[in-house]
């Protein structure tokens, strides 16, 4: 008899709609939807997908409880056997999402939870600890390959078969340690000579204990009086002059903008605009202060709650932008920062 299980999918890859239905509450519908059909495929004579959750990447974010709640409702009278999430890609809110109901629902029902996510998607490392989340690819047009990796592991465990290391699985490893029996007859002691060796003769080999590297930022010290500081403004939002003058683009950016507003009390709608593609523009662009709040900094400024604010203010954009580049543009950016005598930065997103 097939095993049973169910996927969860964002408004756009649940065929509901784009942006523009992010908000889209969340629902359940009995058989397959989008990726559902790929993955019941992949599955075989193992499993079968009996439902598709569906719920829109802002409801999610913004209403996350309610979403969680929501869901385990769906399912407290469904019969299961393991979750899937995804592929979610490089889409960031669609990770966080993936990897927020993958965790209540392992907690809750006690089953494994398996999605895809690829290495610059931030919910790799808010969840690989939580479920197992898969390298996938960048966008859509891996969504067979990344299906079919999601299938083959799911089968796996529900068939009992021996599980492999994450990486030979393919997977993001977790930070658990497991004793394992080595195939190898060699004993530890010859092993770890051997390693030695060549460390030393500087030739490669590889450790059987892998630590993973730490990218810690130190926390700035705290600043006593505010009143006496200088504070710049800095957003992934996306807002820009309407002609957008330095062509950032809209999604996976590569560039930054530095933009005047000497004198300026607010951000005016019609001079400033967001570009960001991730999310609906609409309040953006009516409001760009909701994104860059120039307003409310004016006014503790005119309090003397803070010292000076900086006439230029820095945006891009984040949905999509690799971990590279807006490490790159982050380092351009402080430069700039400290040559302009600036104390502290607000950064804002969506």
């Amino acid at each position: 008899m097939k095993k049973k299980a169910i996927l969860y999918l964002n408004q756009f890859f649940g065929q509901i709609g784009g942006e523009e239905l992010a908000d889209h509450a969340p629902e359940i519908r009995e058989g397959l939807v989008g990726p559902a059909m790929e993955l019941n495929k992949q599955l075989g004579d193992i499993a079968e997908v009996t439902h598709t959750i569906i719920c829109g990447d802002n409801f999610m974010g913004s209403r996350q409880e309610e979403a969680v709640e929501t869901i385990l409702g769906f399912l407290a009278d469904k019969e299961f056997d393991i979750f899937f999430a995804g592929p979610a890609f490089r889409a960031g809110r669609y990770g966080s999402a993936c990897g927020h109901i993958g965790k209540a629902v392992k907690e809750k029902f006690g089953v494994q939870v398996i999605s895809s996510m690829n290495d610059e998607n931030p919910g790799v490392e808010m969840f690989k600890k939580e479920i197992y989340i898969f390298k996938g690819g960048a966008s859509a047009a891996a969504m067979r390959k990344d299906v079919k990796a999601m299938a083959d592991f799911g089968k796996k465990i529900l068939t009992g078969e021996e599980l492999l290391s994450a990486e030979k699985e393919g997977y993001y490893g977790g930070g658990r340690r497991h004793q394992v029996w080595l195939e190898s007859e060699v004993p530890a002691t010859e092993r770890v000579v051997d390693m030695l060796l060549k460390k030393i003769h500087g030739e490669a080999f590889q450790t059987e204990l892998p630590i993973p590297p730490s990218d810690l930022v130190p926390i700035a010290p705290a600043i006593k009086d505010l009143s006496k500081v200088k504070v710049a403004l800095a957003t992934t939002g996306g807002i820009v002059p309407v002609e957008n003058p330095d062509r950032i683009q809209s999604a996976s950016a590569t560039r930054w903008g530095k933009y005047d507003m000497t004198g300026m009390d607010r951000l005016e709608a019609g001079a400033f605009k967001t570009i960001h593609a991730g999310f609906d523009p609409a309040a953006a662009d009516a409001d760009p202060n909701v994104i860059v709040p120039l307003d409310a900094l004016r006014a503790y400024e005119k309090e003397g709650r803070i010292g000076s604010i900086h006439n230029y203010f820095y945006t891009t954009v984040g949905t999509g932008t690799t971990q590279g580049e807006a490490a790159r543009m982050a380092r351009e950016i402080v430069e700039d920062l400290k040559a302009a005598g600036v104390d502290v930065v607000i950064m804002t997103s969506t």
